[in-house]
């Protein structure tokens, strides 16, 4: 009897080509069918994304976004004190910009998550709101059918019954309060509250927290000082930094300097491994973009992948980036994307396009030419900002400048 012959392996092959930004019929052909869109992963934390997310779900409903739960300050910071989790706001917030906005969506379950306890009622009237949505007496409840409902109210009672005499109810998320339910409702996990998130509201991608532990952000200044806390960092609770963030790291806890260290989770890992694109978005630099880069082996999975990675640049002025141009931030983008990948790992293996629009205000210290070609990299000039959207990035034109390079 003859044997078999062996399967030949595979061959892996990078294939280049031009592409035209912005394309207009690959827009045309990802709007008509968004189902079968492009795997464009974004490594982002806060609102940043919020206006681009609610675009590109026209296009797609296959990207997925990284969320970095480590704020510490408003109404996550009062969760976490309480229970101990991972900060859980960014997640809803990105839930809800890429719920389903369509007739088939379910809007009254979308109102409910973005709704607000007042800020101007006393303790007792708080309880007896929360109490009335936990025992489905709330209008906002009435007007949701079962089973999604019965869901609801019992992630909600779940909360309430674990809720600690004082919690401060002012201001709070209902879609927060949910999240935090079903988080202690599973065994102190997110990944399955987030998954029933994502169905109520049919989000149309893939929103993943990056770690699932109680960590926070910690900052090393040039001056010396050890900052810890997300909420220290940013310059929106509490003043504005004034001297350079030389190391950040991740802590454990807020009440003293505990470094830790992290291993990136495989569900993760599998997402960046099947990305399309991968696109360093803009935001706060630290505490979103580079906070996401922490967990080891985050360099080395991005680096595995073969498919092009783009970095945007922020405009205007971000107080994290303390007198920081695109070539400085670039230079540490690539630090911190390689100092976990392979030695032999090249720049353009992490980052290969630099996206920004020339005619926009708000850069500081462009690279030149030579020092983009001497590590692989490709500047990207296009319209991306309008009279409209400035000094922002309008979303349009920056969703079809990424569906371009997929």
């Amino acid at each position: 009897m003859a044997n078999e012959a062996s399967p030949r392996p595979c061959c892996e092959l990078r294939v280049t080509r031009r592409v035209t930004l912005p394309d207009p019929f690959k827009c045309a052909r990802y709007r008509k069918t968004p189902e079968l869109g492009p795997q464009i992963l974004f490594f982002s934390g806060g609102s940043a994304l919020t206006a681009l997310s609610r675009t590109l779900k026209g296009y797609t409903h296959n990207s997925i976004h990284l969320i970095t739960p480590f704020d510490s300050g408003g109404s996550s910071a009062k969760l976490r004190q309480a229970f101990a989790m991972p900060s859980i706001g960014d997640i809803r917030s990105r839930l809800m910009a890429l719920a389903d906005e369509s007739l088939t969506g379910h809007p009254e379950i979308l109102q409910l998550f973005n709704h607000r306890l007042p800020n101007d009622l006393p303790p007792g009237d708080l309880y007896r709101q929360l109490a009335a949505l936990a025992e489905g007496n709330h209008p906002l409840l009435a007007a949701i059918s079962n089973p999604m409902r019965s869901l609801i109210r019992n992630q909600l009672g779940y909360f309430r019954a674990a809720m600690p005499a004082g919690f401060d109810l002012c201001g709070a998320s209902v879609g927060n309060l949910i999240l935090a339910g079903g988080y202690l409702n599973n065994h102190h996990r997110l990944d399955p509250i987030i998954f029933l998130f994502s169905k109520l509201v049919n989000v149309q991608g893939t929103v993943r927290a990056l770690v699932s532990g109680d960590y926070h952000l910690g900052a090393e200044l040039r001056d010396g000082r050890c900052i810890l806390g997300q909420h220290r960092l940013t310059g929106k609770e509490e003043p504005v930094l004034n001297a350079p963030i030389e190391r950040l790291f991740l802590n454990q806890g807020l009440a003293g300097y505990a470094p830790t260290q992290v291993p990136l989770r495989n569900k993760n890992r599998t997402l960046i491994a099947g990305a399309d694109l991968i696109c360093y978005p803009p935001g706060s630099f630290y505490s979103s973009l580079l906070a996401n880069l922490l967990p080891s082996g985050v360099g080395a999975a991005i680096a595995a992948n073969g498919n092009p990675k783009v970095y945007i640049p922020n405009l205007g002025n971000d107080p994290e980036q303390l007198g920081m141009g695109v070539t400085q931030a670039i230079t540490i983008l690539l630090h911190h994307l390689t100092r976990d990948a392979p030695p032999d790992c090249r720049p353009e293996q992490v980052l290969n396009f630099v996206l920004l629009d020339r005619h926009a205000t708000g850069y500081r210290d462009l690279p030149t030419a030579e020092w983009l070609a001497q590590r692989g990299i490709v500047l990207i000039d296009t319209p991306l900002v309008t009279p409209a959207s400035s000094p922002y990035y309008d979303a349009d034109l920056l969703v079809a400048a990424l569906l371009a390079l997929t």
